[in-house]
């Protein structure tokens, strides 16, 4: 059994009403953490926050939209004032707006992705992420140390067709990481990202079964991802047993980068 050194540590886990982040912040919970779940969507927190100590944390639910940093900075000194600090950040929310750059059609523009497009997954996928991270990072500081994760993506390596504003983010996180593990590694403090595959969310099963044929014979293990792959990658790069690893995105995909 790995110790994970986790039990007791304060956890901030974005985007956590649903699919992985919710399954990330349930896996921190049953280590003993001290979970923060952040979201847009509060239609679920009594019931996660229930989940949360279920699985034997202690739970805190806030409405935080990510993009805002007057609502980042406000929820990160709530979470501080109630347990003492900050130790890990998960840096899960996202969003999708996919759109072709230029859609081409009979001679002409069809369509193409907008400002409001572009601007709203930037918004939230990248630009929250920093703000996050800006406003947790001197509460590790104060406390010797902590870690910071990143929800990056495979399209993020190798590009996806009709998502130039959600990997734009995801490549974008992966360069963030590199900079902040530099910058950070002198307080102690880990930045590691993790790049899923294809991963079986509520997003995925509204999707045709042929489109999910073809994700799974595009993964070299064969089959889709569940949300707790995603998880406890998340929890072992937290964990002591991961001590000396910063700077690095770790694709959890089964192996769809080398297959493609």
């Amino acid at each position: 059994m790995i110790e994970t050194g986790l039990k007791d540590k304060v956890v901030i886990v974005t985007g956590a009403a649903a699919g992985i982040g919710r399954a990330t912040a349930r896996r921190f919970a049953a280590e003993g953490c001290r979970v923060a779940a952040w979201d847009v969507n509060d239609k679920v927190a009594d019931e996660l926050v229930g989940e949360l100590e279920e699985a034997g944390g202690r739970g805190l639910f806030q409405k935080v939209d990510v993009s805002s940093s007057a609502a980042v900075d406000a929820a990160v000194e709530e979470v501080a004032q109630r347990w003492g600090g900050v130790d890990v950040l998960v840096n899960n929310a996202g969003i999708l707006r996919d759109a072709q750059l230029v859609k081409w059609k009979d001679g002409q523009v069809a369509s193409v992705m907008t400002d409001e497009q572009w601007d709203a997954v930037i918004g939230t996928n990248l630009k929250g992420v920093f703000l996050c991270t800006r406003a947790a990072v001197p509460h590790m500081i104060r406390r010797g140390g902590g870690v910071v994760l990143n929800a990056s993506s495979v399209a993020g390596v190798y590009g996806n067709f009709g998502q130039t504003n959600y990997v734009a983010a995801k490549t974008g996180l992966m360069g963030v990481t590199k900079t902040w593990s530099r910058e950070l590694a002198r307080y102690h403090i880990r930045v590691n990202a993790v790049a899923p595959g294809f991963v079986s969310t509520e997003i995925l099963a509204s999707m045709p079964q042929k489109v999910l044929d073809q994700m799974v014979a595009r993964t070299p293990l064969g089959r889709m991802g569940e949300t707790s792959d995603i998880a406890d990658a998340y929890l072992w790069l937290a964990s002591d047993a991961a001590s000396w690893i910063t700077g690095i995105t770790l694709s959890v995909d089964g192996g769809l980068v080398i297959g493609t």
